[in-house]
């Protein structure tokens, strides 16, 4: 793509509800990026035949009008021939045979439409600047909870951006060196008991924090990190 090595990017969010677009085009566009906001499926597909050389990203409900769930996305990669990056509102999946059936189709990534203004630009990077983060499949939920890491002698303290099946995402303007090697500590929402991993470093990036995979990790607390994680996605069908 023409912008794949730009400080600024070019975003297509595509959404139906003018609060989840204002917000993310805000946070985009105060970080010097540009956007189009499209409101149906058709705006976006003619959106993206027409700029797709200059589009870095698109940002999809799936619930669009008229045309949205998997074939909307099936009907972009007609277009692009696979070469963009799409990330999915998180909020429109229909269940985990979707989840499925996106990933054949080469979807980058899930986001929380109703994230917190802060976390947009955070959860967004590593899809504008991919050579800058090492990133893992699955999904991730964008939160912020309190976690410590002990690398050497030293005990940091920080705030989650996101958490995956794999691993999680911390703010931080002191990132450590990627596959440095660190222990962490956290604690789901809800849960009595503390989660403790050992962790190699994927992706370290000053503009944002650095992110964590999981390497060593008891059977009981994947299962809780697991759970969380598709609790998070498909809480919403389940009501």
């Amino acid at each position: 793509m023409a912008n794949a090595g730009a400080t600024h990017k070019t975003v297509v969010i595509a959404d139906d509800t003018p609060f989840v677009r204002d917000r993310f085009k805000a946070a985009l566009e105060h970080a010097g990026h540009r956007t189009f906001t499209v409101r149906s499926a058709a705006e976006l597909l003619a959106r993206v035949r027409a700029d797709l050389p200059d589009i870095d990203l698109v940002v999809v409900d799936l619930k669009l009008p008229h045309a949205g769930g998997v074939e909307l996305v099936r009907s972009i990669r007609k277009l692009d021939g696979g070469r963009l990056p799409i990330l999915i509102f998180s909020g429109t999946i229909s269940g985990a045979a979707e989840v499925r059936d996106l990933a054949t189709l080469g979807v980058a990534g899930y986001v929380n439409e109703y994230s917190a203004a802060q976390h947009i630009l955070p959860s967004l990077a590593p899809h504008l600047f991919p050579d800058n983060f090492n990133r893992r499949s699955s999904p991730r939920v964008v939160l912020g909870i309190p976690v410590a890491y002990r690398f050497a002698n030293t005990i940091a303290a920080a705030v989650t951006l996101n958490l995956g099946k794999g691993g999680l995402a911390i703010r931080t303007m002191s990132p450590l060196d990627p596959s440095s090697r660190a222990r962490v500590r956290f604690r789901v929402p809800n849960s009595k008991r503390d989660i403790d991993a050992e962790a190699r470093v994927a992706w370290s990036d000053r503009r944002v924090g650095m992110g964590l995979q999981f390497e060593r990790i008891d059977s009981a607390d994947q299962t809780a990190v697991e759970e969380f994680v598709d609790k998070q996605f498909f809480q919403h069908h389940d009501n």
